[in-house]
């Protein structure tokens, strides 16, 4: 089993540690050498200058569903030439009547070699095979709602 590491870096820097009077910010550090500041999403009080857990979960799904995708895509012979992709999260509450991730929308948009053409629907079937086979969806698949909304 792979294991795979980040280290978490929060102080507090108000006097006290009172309900809604701190600070949320911290960094993530991957890989000893790159760091990201993470702090609540800003309907949540977080500053939109840093990242928030939600937009990194967004993120680490439409990572894991464009690698997924360029590896089959590879296997199949298809010369994608780039790949963009816009992840959107949605907050709310979950069957158990939680706060949750409840839906991630992703927009990928596939670039491939001008001599090459596939029909939306080939396209479409490889995104939805990129989904499930993705480490990160299927992590996910039991509580978050998925959609592959643009090709």
């Amino acid at each position: 089993m792979s294991e795979l590491s980040i280290e978490l870096t929060w102080q507090r820097s108000e006097a006290e540690l009172r309900p809604g009077k701190y600070s949320n910010a911290h960094t993530v550090r991957y890989n000893d050498n790159y760091e990201v500041k993470v702090d609540a999403a800003p309907d949540w009080g977080g500053d939109e200058a840093n990242t928030n857990p939600e937009q990194a979960l967004g993120a680490a799904l439409s990572s894991c569903h464009m690698m997924t995708f360029l590896a089959l895509a590879a296997k199949a012979g298809w010369p994608v030439a780039g790949f963009k992709d816009r992840a959107v999260a949605f907050l709310g509450k979950n069957s158990k009547g939680q706060m949750s991730v409840v839906k991630i929308d992703l927009h990928p948009v596939v670039e491939f070699d001008d001599d090459f053409t596939i029909t939306s629907e080939e396209l479409d079937k490889m995104q939805h095979r990129a989904h499930r086979y993705c480490f990160i969806a299927n992590t996910l698949a039991d509580s978050v709602e998925i959609n592959i909304c643009g090709t």
